[in-house]
């Protein structure tokens, strides 16, 4: 019992890490952001190969350096996170429910989760509907497609997702500029997109219209 209780806590204490690190991210990535959007590629020089005036330079690339330390640290405790849970994954899931939710909410990056049931339910459980995706927009870019199926955005998956839009607001206004990663259904395929949500010449961050699947609409 006294090892349940210290896996627990381990969880707990690394999955506030994670929060706080991606706090970190987007506070920085708050600073391309109001620096034109420069991300993290775009140029520090004009046409004529000058240093740009219209931005911070040493604040962009101080930005821009602490969130790739920033993201290789999340990496890294995304690791330790998977490999916690995937030692006592099953252990807890019987005595910690609420804790195995949380846990599995984690945007880990690709599907290195354990494959039981429950991670089963959350890979083909449909949380919203594409219905408009605006030329040359975020959405655009990264391959969505009216008529898609998300199955997860972020963070937010079948088995955390409580039927509220806002939910995917609060993920597209904290990731401005960041990469999130995307399970669709399109037909019989599953594909994994990555989104960039980020102002452009168009309305909101994405540029798509989502909306919730039928019969969750009903519910």
């Amino acid at each position: 019992m006294a090892t349940e209780v210290t896996t627990k806590q381990r969880i707990e204490r690394l999955i506030d890490a994670k929060k706080q690190l991606e706090a970190q991210i987007s506070r920085n990535g708050q600073i391309l952001a109001t620096n034109d959007n420069v991300g993290m590629n775009g140029p520090l020089v004009d046409p004529e190969g000058f240093p740009r005036n219209d931005i911070d330079i040493y604040q962009v690339r101080q930005a821009r350096q602490t969130i790739i330390c920033l993201q290789n640290d999340h990496k890294e405790l995304m690791n330790q996170i998977q490999s916690l849970l995937n030692q006592y994954h099953s252990e807890i899931a019987n005595t910690d429910p609420e804790l195995v939710n949380r846990a599995s909410a984690l945007d880990l990056d690709g599907d290195r989760t354990t494959g039981g049931s429950a991670q089963q339910e959350i890979n083909t459980r449909v949380i919203v509907m594409v219905n408009l995706v605006s030329p040359h927009s975020p959405a655009e870019e990264a391959g969505i497609r009216v008529g898609d199926k998300i199955l997860r955005f972020g963070s937010i998956n079948g088995n955390n997702f409580k039927n509220d839009l806002s939910q995917i607001g609060e993920i597209v206004r904290n990731m401005q500029n960041q990469n999130v990663h995307l399970k669709v259904k399109r037909g019989e395929q599953m594909l994994d997109l990555t989104l960039i949500p980020k102002t452009w010449t168009g309305r909101g961050l994405l540029g798509c219209n989502i909306v919730l699947p039928p019969e969750q609409m009903e519910y």
